[in-house]
């Protein structure tokens, strides 16, 4: 069905040529992006995914890593519950930004964003510059989750997204970030206001009301 629990609004951020596009375009088509150029502006992608019984819809943010583009990205920080924060294994330069990423997130969307870190690129071991331990005691440092990702073979996309929905849920679960609070990303989706706010009987009206 298409009524969701609650909505999520989620950023990919991270350098250019961290593969966000193609981690998006992974976890929404299930398959590889091969003709990627680098994202002028915002790309946008919705998917509902199941997490812990509910019903979520997340709203996917992918913005554009180039640093002529930083002033208009900035803009859709606001009001992000979720980040997917990306480096490339194989690029250690991606990888020395990721501090500048983080300060933007903290600051701009809001110092509660629940951000998960993606080593982007793992099927490219090989050529690897960024090692596991490395960064996931940065991870650890910085309070954020952290997966290595492969957008080519698909490893570990969609448990990203999850991961990073899962504690989003857990932390409204326990009272840490309150959906009514202006800015906190999250919105009731239509099933929830239908069983938090209807009285019994009310709800023929409301669908009337609500083309959300």
């Amino acid at each position: 069905s298409s009524f969701s629990d609650f909505l999520f609004k989620f950023l990919v951020i991270g350098s250019a040529g961290t593969g966000k596009s193609c981690l998006l375009h992974q976890f929404i088509e299930n398959k590889f992006k091969q003709d990627s150029n680098h994202t002028i502006g915002v790309e946008f992608g919705s998917k509902v995914v199941n997490v812990g019984g509910k019903t979520v819809k997340l709203q996917i943010w992918d913005t554009a890593g180039q640093e002529r583009f930083r002033s208009v990205t900035r803009s859709y920080y606001r009001g992000a519950a979720g980040a997917l924060l990306v480096y490339d294994i194989t690029s250690r330069e991606t990888y020395n930004a990721l501090t500048n990423w983080l300060t933007d997130a903290r600051t701009l969307a809001s110092p509660n964003i629940v951000i998960i870190l993606c080593g982007n690129k793992k099927d490219l071991d090989a050529d690897r510059e960024v090692t596991f331990l490395e960064a996931s005691r940065f991870a650890q440092e910085n309070e954020l989750m952290f997966l290595e990702t492969s957008a080519l073979t698909g490893e570990n996309v969609e448990e990203a997204f999850l991961k990073c929905a899962r504690t989003i849920l857990n932390k409204i679960e326990s009272g840490e970030l309150d959906p009514e609070r202006m800015g906190s990303g999250i919105q009731y989706g239509d099933a929830s206001l239908r069983q938090l706010r209807q009285p019994r009987g009310a709800q023929a009206q409301s669908r009337q009301q609500c083309s959300c």
